[in-house]
């Protein structure tokens, strides 16, 4: 594997999560009611705790986009 390799990886890797967390973010501001509907047939949570788990999920989901994708691409940017 070249380095070049691994980094157009990396920043493939990273449009594509990013494009999963503008999905996810999407489909809560849209489909937040309908969601939350589905996810109470299967679960017993209230509106608060529902909202909660997915503003954490998508901080976790960002944070973890910086750190495995976005700061090796810009890394390997820098050195190569």
């Amino acid at each position: 594997m070249t380095m070049e390799l691994v980094r157009d990886t990396l920043g493939w890797c990273a449009l594509i999560n990013i494009g999963f967390l503008f999905f996810w973010w999407i489909m809560f501001m849209l489909a937040r009611d309908f969601i939350f509907r589905m996810h109470t047939k299967w679960f017993k949570m209230s509106e608060e705790s529902f909202n909660k788990i997915h503003y954490v999920g998508i901080a976790i989901y960002k944070l973890m986009i910086f750190i495995f994708n976005l700061v090796p691409y810009l890394a390997l940017r820098i050195v190569g």
